[in-house]
């Protein structure tokens, strides 16, 4: 069975939610987040960088939240919540789970560096604040006449996407000026999984 080590709030919540969607046996392990838990060598041996979500599934472990998406799509999936591998919709998914990760949430981690002192910097926390808007005005004209990422459909791109949009909303910068991104994230939060997984 899978076990995923978890953190509410975190990026655990992705895989959590995909096999909440799936109806996938898991097991979710709490874990204590404290810098001397993560920074243990029990710890470092599961996640090397000492981070969460962290994954297991008998002898094998994983310690990336969207590729842990793609092994369960892969293993469990029997064809749900992606589109059929070297389709063109397929392209497309990958393009949004990666661009939610390694574009849209990349400027939050910037704005958490510079949180304690965003003056010291006044020119990069500007910066940091426009590449997140550049962002999400992506996505929201993406959603502008759909429903989903990919259409009508949800699927597992709008797991990864929905994580990264509420981190945008918990920082208050997902605000009136983007109205469907706006809608969109409120349609995944009303699903289900979403809810069981952002509350887990």
């Amino acid at each position: 069975m899978l076990k995923i080590y978890h953190v509410r709030g975190t990026r655990s919540v992705r895989p959590i939610w995909l096999c909440y969607e799936l109806d996938v046996p898991m097991e979710i392990e709490p874990i204590d987040f404290s810098p001397a838990f993560r920074n243990s060598p029990e710890w470092r041996a599961i996640s090397p960088a000492g981070k969460v979500p962290a994954m297991t599934d008998g002898d094998m472990t994983m310690f990336e939240s969207g590729a842990m998406v793609d092994y369960i799509l892969e293993r469990y999936g029997e064809g749900r919540l992606r589109p059929a591998p070297g389709t063109a919709e397929s392209a497309i998914h990958h393009q949004w789970c990666w661009f939610s990760e390694a574009t849209l949430s990349r400027p939050l981690g910037l704005r958490r560096l510079l949180k304690p002192d965003p003056e010291r910097i006044p020119s990069v926390t500007a910066d940091v604040e426009q590449k997140t808007r550049d962002c999400l005005a992506v996505v929201d004209q993406a959603v502008s006449d759909r429903d989903f990422l990919l259409g009508s459909e949800f699927g597992a791109a709008d797991i990864m996407m929905g994580y990264s949009l509420q981190m945008v909303a918990n920082l208050k910068v997902l605000d009136d000026q983007y109205p469907n991104a706006q809608a969109y994230l409120e349609r995944l939060k009303s699903r289900d999984a979403c809810t069981r997984a952002m509350n887990a």
